[in-house]
């Protein structure tokens, strides 16, 4: 084969880690041997974690990300990316207007974020550590990644992962819990430690289990920490931060000198952002605990973290063998999986609103008069409410009829196909209006049939908005005149409380009843 053919990169793709802090943003070209080359990066600082806000984005935080945001998109643009995939972390994700912000970015700047749960931040961490560095073979290293909400810790050789678990104790939530001096006082800092303790007692017991020798730390905060160690003990890293190795002992030196700083002495600090340095002082308790409890006495620096963990994730999906369908007996159901792996559907997302839709058909097929045949193609329907993403994430829902009218799919009547298309059509946005030329084309037992599933298929969609399966398993209570549907979460629900109750009016239309989200007190156990 021709060399030259071999190294022609494939697909252009952008990554953005939505932190609490900053957004990072990374740029590269995919080979077809799975590698990757960086072509351009940005990281803008945020700050999303205002004192004082609670559960809630500030509008000042929320303008701030959004711009961050349109300037990555720009970048973006101009470098002829094919692709965008962008991943929100603790902030968003458990900010009470976290789904506005979504929304809102997806509606102005066509870019659509996944807010994943920490469990899923804490693997792509891993990932992206165990491709950037060198990991010592024989035993697990403690991977720690500090962010401004979360903290993630991941016990890993360059292998294997034996533990990886998400915070909530990042420099910014704890900043504003536990430090209300300049500087931090003595109080404070045993404050910090407290909590570090309570909240490291997992993490603690799978270190006893497989110890590791060397700390590998990610992230802008363990990256100003090394500069400042360097500088402070008179070395200088090498051109890239990435693999800068120091010693516990000198950090300590570092750390004595530095704690009893305050904000302008530290502002004078070689290494240290400017934004960051009302956060340092947590960040370096958190490290010195670290370090001392484990009893680590090396600690090195991976300049790679979520968002190259997010392309490596990409890329082996994307390598994946997709002979599944020629297994796949049904014509009905071989057809649809062939047009939604040609649109490059979200399978995990897609499978996972079908399996909701499915649990909320079998409570309510009775109440609605619906038969086998409606949840089949219910079933489908989710399979294909996203396709239109294929062609652009404005009015994908839009999109998703033409494509499903079109696709001449095998197996399956006239009127079937555009039930399957209405539904999808209607899993967001307006409601089954008169006005809509598919939609008043219909028969009436069509119509009727296509409101009662997108009444369905709108809340399963709404309880996934974050598109990471939050919602292990539900429980739907009855009454003459309302519908609660409790949820078992594995991270906070916020998102999906707010993406289901924004959906919820068709469900009371054709039930008759208020229909209320409510979350469960018991916390679902996370999938492997």
């Amino acid at each position: 084969m021709d060399e030259t053919v071999v190294n022609k990169p494939v697909k252009r793709v952008t990554a953005i880690d939505l932190g609490t802090n900053s957004f990072h943003a990374v740029i590269v070209d995919i080979y077809p041997d799975g590698s990757f080359y960086t072509v351009d990066k940005l990281k803008e600082m945020v700050l999303l974690q205002d004192k004082g806000m609670g559960d809630r984005l500030s509008d000042e935080a929320f303008q701030r990300g959004y711009d961050a945001l349109k300037r990555i998109k720009t970048l973006s643009d101009h470098q002829n990316s094919e692709r965008i995939l962008a991943y929100a972390t603790s902030a968003i994700r458990e900010a009470e207007n976290g789904g506005e912000f979504i929304q809102k970015v997806i509606d102005d700047l066509g870019v659509k974020i996944s807010a994943i749960p920490g469990r899923i931040e804490a693997e792509l961490i891993g990932l992206a550590v165990q491709h950037g560095v060198a990991m010592p073979t024989s035993v697990p290293s403690l991977i720690m990644d500090v962010g401004g909400g979360s903290v993630e810790f991941i016990l890993a050789d360059n292998e294997k992962m034996y533990h990886v678990s998400s915070k909530k104790m990042g420099v910014a939530k704890m900043t504003s819990r536990f430090v209300h001096n300049d500087p931090i006082t003595k109080e404070e800092i045993s404050a910090l430690e407290d909590h570090y303790r309570r909240q490291l007692t997992e993490v603690a017991q799978s270190f006893a289990m497989h110890r590791g020798e060397i700390l590998i730390g990610s992230s802008g905060t363990m990256e100003n920490i090394a500069l400042m160690v360097a500088d402070h003990n008179k070395f200088s890293p090498s051109m890239s931060v990435n693999e800068l190795r120091f010693t516990a002992e000198e950090f300590y030196k570092l750390y004595d000198d530095v704690i009893v700083m305050n904000a302008d002495e530290r502002s004078k600090l070689k290494g240290l952002d400017e934004k960051r340095i009302d956060l340092l002082p947590a960040g370096l308790v958190l490290m010195r605990y670290v370090l001392k409890t484990f009893g680590i006495k090396e600690v090195k620096i991976s300049t790679q973290a979520l968002r190259e963990g997010i392309i490596i994730r990409y890329i082996n999906q994307e390598l994946k063998d997709l002979k599944k369908n020629l297994s796949i007996e049904d014509p009905r159901h071989r057809s649809v999986m062939e047009l939604v792996q040609k649109c490059q559907w979200h399978e995990l997302h897609s499978r996972h609103v079908a399996k909701m839709c499915i649990e909320l058909f079998d409570e309510f097929q009775e109440d609605l008069g619906l038969t086998e045949t409606d949840r089949e193609l219910l079933t489908y329907a989710a399979y294909m409410h996203d396709i239109g993403y294929h062609i652009s994430h404005r009015k994908h829902h839009k999109h998703a009829l033409y494509l499903i009218r079109n696709a001449d799919l095998k197996g399956f009547t006239e009127d079937e196909i555009e039930v399957m298309a209405n539904v999808a059509r209607y899993h967001r946005r307006s409601t089954p209006k008169a006005r809509h030329k598919h939609f008043d084309k219909l028969s009436k037992d069509q119509k009727k049939r296509v409101k009662k599933l997108s009444a369905i298929i709108r809340i399963a969609d709404g309880l996934d908005r974050s598109h990471y399966q939050n919602v292990r398993s539900m429980n739907v209570i009855k009454t003459s005149e309302n519908i609660t549907i409790e949820i078992f979460t594995e991270e906070d629900p916020q998102l999906e409380i707010w993406g289901a109750m924004r959906k919820n009016l068709l469900l009371e239309e054709v039930t008759g009843k208020t229909v209320d989200i409510a979350e469960s007190e018991k916390v679902a156990e996370p999938v492997a």
